[in-house]
């Protein structure tokens, strides 16, 4: 590949993939820096716009569908580069939900797709997780832990991955959304049968959130794709109810050790290890945030819990940067993060 003739505007891809959608952001490439500790500094001071797409990538006997991804991506990336007035694409990171078990067939085909259709010969295939490590982050050692529907916490010190949960609703995710929701409607259940454990507040948050008693959950519930989102779509009824309801608070209680569990497993207490927080859960405030901080307190005493910079998708954006500087440092395994002619 030639290179850039000097003047052309030089700008770099993030991409995020997830069951929402698909978004992409272009951002200039920055002048060249000593380290890529500070890449999220520059990001923050540039970013461009965003092209956003509701239409998830589909998902089939390959995995992710490279072909689909690709049809969404380069119209937006075009449309983006001809409203920021043209110029060339050094690098790309792309972020994708499932990308460490389901991304052989973005690994296969994407590298060839995108040089063919943008030129561009840099790219790093990444895990969720290690984008909105990247986007909390930036590249400094540490942790961080991504609670949605899910909840998956991942630490480095920037020579390997340590991972804990992410294992999906039935097996795992603890802590998470689905598994707040289904603990509040398990005691709402309780409720309903004279159980101990129940709670009369959540199963008349129950009966009024899904038009019904709690009965005819199953019913509701069972035939449903979309479980986990639906269970914790319960989760701010959850939170409603804790100033109040013993059991509620004790439900978030419960989640914010499984939480501070998973965080210990990939920064272990005996590190100055800084811990941040990301996601959507953690949107319902205080009845989760402050018994978690005291549990991250009490298991990681030396850990310093910090704000996350920035979400998935500007940690495409930091990763693409410190491509196209050549200044990623963060680790390569091949499947959490691919970089196709890096050594894993």
């Amino acid at each position: 590949m030639t290179d850039t003739p000097m003047g052309t505007p030089r700008w770099v891809l993030g991409v995020d993939s997830g069951g929402s959608g698909l978004r992409v952001a272009l951002a200039p490439v920055p002048g060249a820096r000593s380290t890529a500790d500070d890449s999220r500094t520059d990001l923050a001071e540039s970013r461009a716009d965003t092209a956003v797409s509701r239409q998830p990538v589909r998902t089939g006997p390959d995995g992710i569908d490279a072909g689909h991804l690709m049809e969404q991506l380069v119209p937006m990336a075009k449309a983006l580069l001809d409203e920021a007035g043209g110029g060339a694409v050094k690098a790309v990171a792309v972020g994708a939900a499932g990308m460490a078990t389901l991304g052989d067939d973005l690994r296969a085909r994407l590298p060839e797709a995108l040089a063919e259709a943008f030129g561009v010969r840099r790219l790093a295939l990444a895990a969720d997780a290690v984008t909105a490590y990247a986007g909390a982050l930036g590249q400094r050692p540490g942790a961080v832990v991504a609670a949605g529907t899910g909840m998956i916490a991942l630490g480095t010190e920037g020579r390997t991955w340590h991972r804990a949960d992410g294992w999906g609703h039935l097996l795992g995710d603890c802590g998470g959304g689905a598994w707040i929701g289904r603990a509040g409607l398990d005691a709402a259940l309780r409720d309903h049968d004279g159980r101990r454990g129940g709670s009369a507040a959540l199963r008349a948050r129950a009966e009024a959130f899904f038009d019904g008693p709690v009965s005819e959950l199953p019913a509701k519930l069972y035939p449903r794709t979309d479980r986990p989102a639906v269970l914790a779509s319960f989760v701010p009824e959850v939170a409603g109810c804790a100033a109040e309801d013993p059991v509620a608070a004790g439900i978030l209680q419960a989640a914010a050790v499984h939480i501070a569990d998973t965080a210990a497993a990939v920064c272990p207490p005996e590190t100055d290890c800084e811990v941040a927080l990301t996601g959507g859960l953690f949107g319902i405030g205080d009845p989760l945030v402050v018994p978690l901080k005291e549990e991250l307190a009490v298991q990681l005493p030396r850990a310093r819990a910090v704000p996350a910079e920035g979400n998935p998708l500007e940690g495409a954006v930091v990763l693409a940067t410190a491509l196209a500087l050549d200044a990623l440092a963060l680790p390569c395994d091949g499947r959490l993060l691919h970089v196709p002619d890096a050594k894993d």
